[in-house]
């Protein structure tokens, strides 16, 4: 006879553990394990069957694996938490009974806790940590613009200042800006870290309120993640690249509000560089590491015992010819043949202009955010001044003679008065408006300033991120996006949208001409193009036609594969299939969403 199966004791009845019970197995508060939870990456998940979940109980609640749960009994910081528990009783119960030297002695002996194996064990590699830093850096510089009250502690905002000033000035030096955007939100920025696309978000400069509906307490415990993480991150940049990390901070200056100009990036002495090995990521055979062996038995020169392995070049025998490669001839003697890498074929193909604004000198006015476009103009290699009134610590000043271009926001003004050399100064510079310095970052080039002169009504600021395959971008002309909308779109799509630009050109009967024609045939083609540049059709839309003729007389010969797509939906799990079905609707609507976008671009073109 079988084991008995008894109620809730296999299935998703074990696998899941509601929050109460898990908060009672851990022994913590509601607080606690919101905390634990956040730090160490567990969240909670959703069941087949909930009913089955919670032992045929449908009351509402919130699953967690009973995994997961396991995990976390093991944590170190829940015993930190509780031993802070204890402490909080203690140094109560001395202050309510005035044992003051008690509590000044538990004071001084705070239980405090460390999140730094943590980090290591939710980031393996650097790479993980460089990817997850995006929300790290939005928390970052959200709560850098934030007032210190009594839920926020000025510390706290002076250390996510500092956090935010050190990644501004290694973007500067390793020039990896790549994309921004002014958007209502804040300001979007872009860039490539370790070949990894990293955006984040900045608020403007405005005066910020913490609303009191607003639970502080949960994006702190996020914040003391964050702020350790890009320690570990930025600590590893910057000593890659060569820095002192953290940079020095002159106080004086950064009182008299310098910003940026505060920090200095110093170059760091007596690197230790470690040789990195072409062929890190394969692992070696047998034979291979036999071959070494060979090799360094057979070597007769000297070996220093001080001599890393690794850094030895060893020539290995492969018994099977995977590549061939072609000898050149060398230049010289001792010349050594760099062959292109992986590596660098990429850094070419993806090489941006990091040098845009080098060979120019801008000048701030009072009116511009400083911080700002200090950051975009020297993250591209430009020189860039300001007033005395937005800070101190500026390399020109406005009387400078190599200013070339000055950022300006305010009205033009008809000055009667001035000197002569005054004038001249201002003839030779530039006065454009803020958002030609983020249009030049994102076009790649710099664009003419006739567009972004003071006082000129600007062109629209479109987002550089909207660069999906298939995504409407208005740059293009209206001619290209129909093609390209006509290549996509399936054909009974096509035809509804054909027919209505008929409709409104008034050239339908042309296009019964083109329709009983052969298509295929040379003959026929030119006797229905005659009759269309008769009738007055452009050579354009007798061409779209055509195609439109072609791809449905194709259709018409093919089998129709519908029912082909209906039996492999059927073989489908119900999962997959609905992700299937989601995916279809994603490109429906987006193709909607393109369609509505040409539409309205063809409106505009023929009232104009």
């Amino acid at each position: 006879m079988g084991r008995l199966k008894q109620k809730g004791k296999a299935g998703a009845a074990k696998a899941y553990m509601t929050r109460s019970a898990a908060v009672k197995k851990l022994q913590c508060s509601l607080a606690d394990f919101r905390r634990l939870c956040i730090l160490k990456g567990i969240f909670p998940r959703e069941p087949r069957s909930r009913k089955k979940a919670n032992k045929g109980s449908t009351a509402p609640t919130s699953f967690y694996y009973t995994k997961d749960i396991a995990y976390l009994a093991h944590e170190p910081v829940l015993n930190k938490l509780r031993e802070h528990k204890a402490f909080a009783k203690k140094i109560s119960r001395a202050l309510g009974r005035g044992e003051w030297s008690i509590a000044k002695n538990l004071e001084d002996s705070r239980p405090t806790y460390r999140l730094d194996h943590i980090i290591k064990e939710r980031y393996p590699t650097f790479i993980d940590a460089v990817r997850d830093i995006d929300d790290a850096l939005c928390m970052i510089f959200l709560f850098a613009s934030l007032p210190s009250n009594d839920r926020v502690s000025p510390s706290l905002i002076a250390n996510c200042s500092r956090l935010a000033a050190e990644w501004q000035l290694y973007v500067m030096h390793s020039r990896s800006l790549r994309k921004v955007f002014l958007s209502i939100k804040g300001i979007y920025y872009q860039v490539e870290v370790m070949d990894q696309d990293v955006t984040w978000l900045v608020p403007y400069q405005f005066t910020q309120n913490v609303p009191s509906d607003v639970d502080v307490r949960v994006m702190l415990t996020f914040l003391e993640l964050y702020q350790t993480l890009l320690g570990f991150v930025f600590f590893k940049l910057f000593t890659d690249a060569g820095l002192v990390y953290p940079p020095p901070l002159d106080t004086t200056r950064d009182e008299a509000g310098a910003g940026l100009g505060a920090f200095s990036v110093q170059i760091a002495e007596n690197i230790v560089s470690i040789p990195k090995r072409e062929n890190a990521g394969k692992i070696a055979s047998t034979k291979e590491v036999r071959q070494a062996i060979k090799t360094i038995t057979a070597d007769p020169s000297p070996v220093n015992e001080d001599v890393d392995v690794d850094s030895r070049d060893f020539t290995a025998v492969p018994t099977e010819v995977d590549e061939v490669f072609v000898l050149h001839s060398s230049i010289g003697a001792d010349a050594t043949a760099s062959l292109p890498t992986l590596q660098s074929l990429s850094e070419a193909r993806n090489s941006a202009p990091t040098s845009l604004f080098s060979p120019y000198t801008f000048f701030l006015s009072r009116e511009t955010s400083r911080p700002v476009f200090e950051f975009l103009i020297r993250s591209f290699g430009g020189r860039v001044g300001w007033s005395s009134s937005s800070g101190s610590g500026s390399p020109i000043t406005e009387s400078d003679d190599s200013i070339t271009h000055v950022i300006i926001d305010r009205p033009v003004i008809a000055k009667t008065s001035g000197s002569t050399e005054e004038k001249e100064r201002q003839r030779r510079r530039k006065y454009v408006q803020p958002q030609w310095v983020v249009d030049c970052i994102n076009a790649g080039k710099i664009l003419l300033e006739d567009l972004y002169v003071q006082g000129a009504t600007l062109p629209p600021h479109l987002s550089p991120f909207g660069d999906k395959p298939g995504a409407y971008d208005p740059t293009v002309s209206l001619s290209h996006l129909e093609e390209a909308s006509a290549e996509e779109v399936p054909d009974s799509e096509y035809e509804r949208a054909s027919e209505r630009n008929e409709k409104e050109e008034g050239v339908g009967e042309v296009v019964e001409t083109v329709s009983i024609s052969n298509a295929d045939d040379a003959e026929s083609l030119r006797a229905a193009e005659l009759a269309a540049e008769a009738a007055g059709m452009e050579y354009g839309t007798f061409e779209k036609e055509v195609r439109r003729l072609q791809r449905k007389r194709a259709q018409k010969v093919q089998p129709d594969d519908q029912s082909e797509v209906d039996m492999g939906k059927m073989l489908l799990s119900n999962k997959k299939r609905k992700l299937y079905e989601r995916m279809k609707h994603g490109e429906r609507r987006r193709a909607a969403e393109r369609e509505t976008l040409l539409s309205r671009r063809r409106e505009i073109k023929g009232r104009n």
